[in-house]
């Protein structure tokens, strides 16, 4: 049987189970909260709540939860039952209005850059009505944002929610300009593609490496990697494909419009695409997806891992943002049409966006700066660390010859099997895709390419909504006060040429020849997140951020320690493990291994016979038990003196410039040693074990 998609978002309280309960009245004020972004009514709070309390028993919930989104790039939330006792020793099932707008979390016990002490504890959910409640696992799921008792933002949705009223008023001024007056809203909307691996349960918890730190820290190169590009797009085995089947169906229960699966290029790594949706929504589905991955994967008897980088020497994992802005009635603002040289004002927004990654290309580039992503950014398998535009050659010899006061020749494009009879002609597109490039435009959005796969998409599309509604709100200043608007536009677009167009590459991003380039232009190359975080704390990203009311200086501060904080940890909790790795499995394995290969040459010898092979092996399994012992004694040593560094920044930059260097010299003590012991004598599933195995 099939899925009945009649069924499809049955355990949201959706815009249709708000009509059929609620009160015309009531679902009439809270549309308008939902739609218009206009502050909610506290008076309808109690029937709300009535409504929803109702309809999620009905799905069989016994308990509700405030769901929000700490800056740890997942999800919390604590379950209240919907039982109050009664004195006759029954009980009232009941939600109050006030229970539905406020919640009490403790705010010490999440990140806070300082924020919080852990004596001062009280924080503050608050029900975010413009992202739909859901029923899961007996609970009734509210999205609520997050804040300090001082009132400090704690989570990702606030300044998300937050950048979204500032894109929205800065767009609807320009929308206006240009002679609408029927749009009532713009939203920033956002398709976000889920890249990530599966492997075998078993073999997962046979490494201690992958259950902890989500990654292999040990792993020699297998045989077969991604070498004939035969895996991407390729079959999808029986057991993944139920894998997609099941958590297609609980993505669609819950409204999240999974669209496309795939393999991707690495064996074992798959690709989860959904349909477009308002960048809150589509945020809250993106932690929804990884979530249920996980859930569903070991439903199946697999381990899904979303790490950036869980397998050294094939791609890695990331998430392909694709952003817009689009009208509440449907008008795309990064639709060229038909002939783009005539709609200009899609050309402004495109300077817009041109201008704003430009000015602030290290903001952006912090906003994809999580730990993982180190191993995967600049690899020549995923977007450089150099930030740059990809727009195509038509579009940029387009703005090229507006800024050079020519008129703009359109071009008709060419066409697709016109020599195949049977086949249909296809229309050629305007411009080619760049799969090297960080932010590409692809035809009626920009692929943001440099997400991590792990990372919520919150902070990503915050940056990019407030940085684009500063150079909208700029570029209507100066038309709203033009005495020649046409020639005002043509202006525009002529400055944001000659200023910003070194941000702009339709090139090759992995070449070396590039990189040089990049450097010669000016652009800033930020390849650790150290780097990237700070800066968060350059004037121009605090002066951006705090102006369109997104995020204070103090809430930058924060964040700036929270990513050092972030990722001084999680060097140190995979440094761990790597050492209880080797002190636990692999030298004992290799000792072992050394004693029997030991033993086989001294029968050899006393049957007098000298196998020159066999006491070359052992010399070499030799120097490896040395290697890796030194290595660990090392980098054991090194884990010791971090506890003496007390500023976070010298802390995390000992652990960038001297921990993980001393990783990787055990790692590749620890892989030799792999390739010399038998696989029967080898503590843990190898690569081939874990790519080729499902």
């Amino acid at each position: 049987m099939g899925f009945d998609f009649s069924t499809f978002g049955c355990m949201v309280f959706d815009d249709r189970e708000m009509k059929r309960r609620l009160p015309e009245e009531v679902y009439a004020s809270l549309k308008e909260s939902i739609d218009q972004g206009s502050s909610l009514h506290p008076e309808i709070a109690d029937t709300v709540a009535e409504a929803m309390k109702e309809w999620a028993l009905e799905k069989g919930a016994t308990h509700y939860t405030h769901w929000f989104q700490p800056m740890t790039n997942i999800t919390a939330g604590k379950h209240d039952s919907f039982i109050n006792p009664q004195r006759d020793g029954g009980v009232l099932l009941a939600f109050s209005g006030k229970e539905l707008i406020k919640g009490e979390p403790d705010a010490s016990s999440f990140p806070s850059g300082g924020l919080r002490n852990t004596f001062e504890a009280r924080g503050y959910t608050t029900w975010d009505c413009t992202s739909p409640a859901f029923v899961r696992d007996g609970s009734l799921y509210i999205p609520t944002a997050f804040c300090s008792y001082t009132g400090e933002a704690l989570d990702t949705k606030t300044p998300l929610l937050r950048s979204m009223a500032a894109i929205n008023q800065q767009a609807l001024r320009l929308i206006r300009l240009f002679g609408n007056t029927s749009s009532q809203r713009v939203n920033a909307t956002v398709g976000a593609e889920q890249e990530y691996f599966l492997v075998d349960r078993e073999m997962y918890e046979k490494r201690l490496d992958l259950k902890i730190c989500g990654r292999t820290l040990f792993g020699a190169r297998p045989p077969k990697g991604q070498e004939l590009e035969d895996h991407y797009c390729g079959r999808i085995r029986l057991r993944v494909s139920d894998f997609m089947h099941q958590l297609d169906e609980e993505l669609w229960k819950l409204g999240v419009p999974a669209k496309t699966k795939h393999n991707e290029a690495a064996p074992a790594q798959h690709e989860l695409a959904p349909i477009f949706d308002t960048v809150n929504v589509a945020s809250d589905h993106n932690q929804l997806t990884m979530e249920l991955l996980r859930v569903v994967a070991k439903r199946c008897g697999l381990a899904c891992l979303l790490h950036e980088k869980p397998f050294a020497n094939v791609n890695g994992s990331g998430k392909h943002n694709n952003w817009s802005l689009s009208t509440d009635d449907g008008i795309n603002l990064l639709e060229p049409g038909k002939s783009p040289y005539e709609n200009m004002q899609f050309l402004i927004v495109l300077c817009a966006v041109i201008s704003a990654v430009d000015r602030h290309a290290g903001l952006l580039r912090m906003s994809a700066a999580v730990p993982g992503n180190e191993h995967r950014l600049g690899g020549f398998e995923a977007p450089p660390t150099v930030i740059s535009i990809f727009l195509g050659q038509q579009l940029t010899e387009l703005l090229q010859r507006i800024a050079e006061g020519g008129d703009p020749v359109q071009s008709d494009g060419g066409e697709l099997f016109k020599d195949v009879a049977t086949l249909p002609t296809l229309k050629q597109d305007d411009s080619d895709r760049n799969r090297t490039s960080p932010f590409a435009f692809t035809g009626n959005k920009f692929e943001f390419r440099s997400v991590g796969s792990s990372a919520s998409i919150a902070q990503a599309n915050y940056v990019l909504n407030t940085i684009v509604a500063e150079s909208l709100d700029w570029i209507c200043t100066r038309l709203e006060n033009a005495r020649d608007f046409d020639g005002e536009v043509r202006a525009v677009i002529g400055d944001t040429i000659r200023k910003h167009e070194r941000v702009i590459f339709n090139g090759n991003n992995y070449s070396s020849d590039w990189a040089a380039e990049a450097r010669q232009r000016g652009l800033p190359d930020l390849d650790n997140t150290i780097d990237a975080a700070g800066a968060l704390l350059e004037p121009d990203s605090m002066d951006v951020l705090e102006l369109y009311g997104v995020l204070s200086r103090v809430e930058c501060q924060s964040r700036y320690e929270i990513k050092l904080e972030n990722y001084t940890k999680i060097i140190a909790i995979e440094a761990n493990t790597m050492l209880e790795m080797v002190k636990r499995q692999i030298l004992p394995a290799v000792i072992g291994y050394t004693g029997q290969c030991a033993e086989a040459h001294n029968n050899l010898i006393r049957s007098g016979i000298e196998n020159k092979s066999l006491k070359t092996l052992l010399l070499r399994l030799s120097r490896s038990i040395t290697d890796i012992s030194e290595a660990a004694l090392g980098l054991e040593t090194m884990m010791k003196h971090t506890h003496t560094i007390g500023d976070r920044k010298n802390l995390a930059v000992y652990c960038r410039d001297r921990i993980c260097r001393q990783m990787e010299q055990l790692r590749s003590a620890v892989d030799t040693a792999e390739t010399m012991v038998a696989a029967e004598s080898w503590p843990m599933p190898n690569y081939t074990d874990l790519l080729h195995r499902v």
